[in-house]
């Protein structure tokens, strides 16, 4: 699945935490004055994050950063948490539901400052179509993949619960998505928890079976974040950012063909019917965070300290978030 587009390999932690942001001239001795260039952010992306990627692809977004001083860096990764918890970035990739539990757990100084409206059925539960397993509890001492911190590892852990299982009834086997993606198509696995695109992915690979999506487990919302410091220095910054993400998903709903032949290349010059599935079961609707809605980042980050994926018991409501300024009329 090679990406054509994003195809800068996410620098490692450390060298992006040397990475400083630059842009100001040095101002030899009695030569005349530079002009500093346009200021990096720093932006995260994973392969699930569209919206951030049609903003790329299109140049949207260096569009509207230009007149505030301002470029998009742009870094792919597989797994965003430790970019997240260190800061490494400034603006970080769309994420799960289930992500800020851990990466707040970690005490990582984090604002959010938009969602995706719930999608449950871009997040399943999946077997070889020839497995015996129908139901999750038919799972108990066989190996399911999962990526550890993800939307889907909260599906898993919530299933299990479901159906009267922990995680020491199951073996499971914590991969990163294209890792268990590879791990699923050569049989490595009995079943695997994974989101979209992934998901669209294995479909399309082998005849598969759902045991059990995210309906009635967790909505799934994508959440978006953005570091502290930097929400708090530049809140203009991040209103053209949301705003573009706003606008990036009404151009997603309204032109989905044309949605299709952005992202198939990109995904790896998939069939447009693989990439129409994927699309078909995320809203791409970006709204504010409100705290009354957190309710779900409650049931999730209880269902995990129950579970001893995170080491204390969280309020999930109490985390900073940034509000959109009122648009003039």
């Amino acid at each position: 699945m090679t990406d054509d587009v994003l195809c800068r390999i996410a620098p490692s932690r450390r060298s992006l935490l040397r990475t400083g942001l630059g842009g100001a001239a040095a101002v030899a001795l009695g030569a005349p004055a530079v002009r500093a260039g346009p200021r990096a952010v720093r932006i995260s992306m994973q392969r699930s994050s569209v919206l951030f990627t049609v903003l790329k692809v299109k140049g949207t977004l260096a569009e509207r950063l230009a007149p505030l001083g301002f470029t998009p860096s742009w870094h792919l990764f597989t797994s965003v948490i430790e970019p997240m918890t260190a800061g490494a970035v400034d603006i970080h990739a769309d994420v799960a539901d289930a992500v800020p539990i851990f990466t707040q757990s970690a005490r990582a100084p984090l604002t959010f400052y938009a969602r995706e409206r719930g999608a449950p059925s871009a997040e399943a539960l999946i077997v070889p179509a020839a497995s015996p397993v129908r139901t999750v509890a038919d799972l108990k001492g066989r190996t399911v993949g999962v990526s550890r911190g993800s939307g889907s590892h909260y599906v898993l852990a919530a299933a299990l619960k479901r159906a009267g299982l922990t995680f020491a009834d199951i073996k499971p086997a914590y991969l990163q998505a294209p890792e268990g993606a590879a791990a699923f198509e050569q049989g490595s696995l009995d079943a695997w928890s994974i989101w979209d695109p992934f998901l669209a992915f294995a479909e399309a690979k082998r005849p598969v079976r759902v045991v059990a999506d995210a309906t009635g487990l967790t909505s799934y919302h994508r959440y978006y974040l953005v570091n502290d410091s930097f929400v708090a220095a530049q809140p203009e910054v991040v209103a053209t950012v949301y705003r573009a993400l706003v606008e990036a998903g009404a151009w997603m709903r309204a032109n989905p063909q044309e949605a299709v032949a952005l992202l198939a290349p990109i995904w790896g010059d998939l069939p447009a019917s693989v990439v129409a599935a994927a699309n078909s079961r995320r809203t791409y609707a970006v709204e504010p965070v409100e705290r009354a809605q957190l309710g779900e980042q409650q049931a999730i980050a209880d269902v995990f300290h129950e579970a001893k994926l995170i080491p204390r018991a969280l309020d999930a409501t109490a985390v900073p978030i940034w509000q959109p300024p009122a648009e003039r009329g």
